[in-house]
């Protein structure tokens, strides 16, 4: 869970972290002249998994505090408590970065470090450690790109109205936004409302994976509690309509003078059709409706895709005129959180919608890293669900670009995890080839992607 070296990109003059590599470690490695002049590098954590520091200064618990404590929850029985420590060593990680090159530094806010009960009363310790931490970081000649919400919601607010359930918590995480640009947004230019909000939704309230843990999966011999039919969408309608009403804030109030930019970073897997039949094209389509398309249609179009409305029902909230004109056009950049591609094909059989009602069943695709020989779709990084497949980076930006009107785009996430292996020799793991393979691999896709060179197809901008 807690990957020192989990790297992102930044397209333009935003946050893509992405190591700065070397031309020499491959023959063929894409390097710094590769791209535009002005494009951006640089590197990204999460406050929960890289903090530590639970119990300091104020901080109030979050929903992963409570999540990661209760047994079998985390395979390895780990939890945060300290993780890498960078709220006691952010300067000297700081010192690193600026070792490696990188231009940028994504990193999240925590919630309960500004307002320990997600509302009310300020914390002035967690204000202080971000200022230092910003100053430090300008100090270095390092970007700070700052995400309000990497998953770690007041577990006094869950407590209270059960969290992303309830509209309530839009004006809760208003507060905490507007809050946010008043004490930072003089240095701060770019920022990112959430953080995978599709992840939220689906793995903390449809498999019950993540915190909070809800779902109804096998009549909650899983989970404690959840409707996984339901409360996936009323989940991503309030995470939804929570970063527009903050986008809005700071449009109205802080963007002219401030002058940054905001946004959210989306996760995608890219999804390629199983066979070339229609069904399965159909499939790919319906995939990436039920994942991007969900978050991104309404900020583009003001509305969920038809997909998704022909399939969930009436199970789907509905958007207002009045908040359709709040969603949509509320980013001025998309970020894009992209790691794997798998193949996707229909749902034939639809056996699992026979079991229950969840977001998988609804969207009527099965996706597989396997294609229908069995073999994978490319070598496998050390998750049981990355698989390294450089292509479908160029083949997402090319889509968002035709889809959605070519929007300005950062790479916010990018990266693959290793094996913890203490026996390993440190020259051999020093050696790091499999990461190397992956950065040329998927940078030299971005960078096509960017030239413009994918089967005549213009490239992102």
């Amino acid at each position: 869970m807690i990957l020192r070296s989990r790297i992102c990109l930044i397209m333009n003059v935003l946050v893509i972290s992405v190591l700065h590599t070397h031309s020499e470690c491959s023959p063929n490695i894409t390097n710094r002249g590769s791209f535009p002049k002005g494009f951006v590098f640089g590197t990204a954590s999460s406050a929960y998994q890289y903090e530590g520091a639970v119990k300091d200064e104020g901080r109030g618990p979050c929903v992963w505090d409570k999540f990661a404590h209760q047994f079998g929850k985390v395979l390895d029985f780990s939890n945060a408590d300290v993780a890498e420590d960078h709220y006691h060593r952010y300067r000297e990680d700081i010192g690193l970065m600026k070792d490696m090159g990188v231009d940028a530094y994504r990193f999240s806010i925590s919630w309960t470090r500004i307002f320990p009960n997600g509302t009310g009363q300020i914390n002035q310790a967690g204000v202080d450690h971000y200022n230092n931490l910003i100053d430090a970081l300008l100090a270095n000649g390092i970007e700070p790109c700052v995400t309000m919400y990497h998953w770690d919601t007041p577990q006094t607010l869950e407590d209270k109205y059960k969290s992303w359930l309830s509209p309530q918590i839009i004006d809760d995480f208003a507060m905490y936004a507007e809050t946010l640009y008043q004490k930072f947004g003089d240095r701060v230019k770019h920022w990112i409302t959430l953080n995978e909000p599709h992840t939220v939704a689906v793995q903390g309230y449809d498999s019950g994976l993540f915190a909070p843990g809800r779902c109804s999966i096998l009549l909650h011999l899983f989970c404690r509690a959840g409707n996984s039919a339901t409360e996936p969408y009323v989940v991503a309608h309030n995470l939804i309509l929570a970063h527009a009403t903050a986008v809005n804030i700071y449009r109205k109030k802080y963007q002219k003078d401030q002058r940054g930019s905001i946004g959210l970073a989306f996760d995608v897997i890219w999804y390629e059709p199983m066979t070339n039949k229609t069904e399965d094209i159909e499939a790919a389509e319906r995939a990436q409706d039920f994942q991007l398309g969900w978050f991104l249609d309404p900020m583009m179009f003001g509305d969920y895709p038809s997909s998704m409305r022909e399939r969930v029902g009436d199970r789907l909230p509905a958007f207002s005129a009045e908040q359709k004109a709040l969603v949509k056009g509320s980013l001025d950049f998309v970020g894009i959180n992209h790691y794997t591609t798998y193949y996707a094909r229909d749902n034939r059989t639809n056996l699992i919608g026979i079991l229950l009602k969840d977001t998988l069943a609804d969207s009527g695709t099965v996706t597989l890293p396997f294609g229908h020989d069995g073999k994978p779709i490319g070598e496998k990084a050390n998750a049981i669900w990355l698989y390294i497949v450089p292509r479908g980076l160029r083949e997402l930006m090319n889509y968002i670009k035709h889809r959605y009107g070519n929007p300005p785009v950062i790479i916010t996430e990018n990266g693959m995890d290793d094996s913890n292996n203490p026996l390993k020799p440190l020259k051999e793991a020093l050696d790091d080839e499999k990461r190397i393979r992956y950065y040329s691999g998927y940078l030299e896709q971005l960078a096509l992607a960017i030239s413009g060179e994918n089967a005549g197809k213009t490239g992102v901008t």
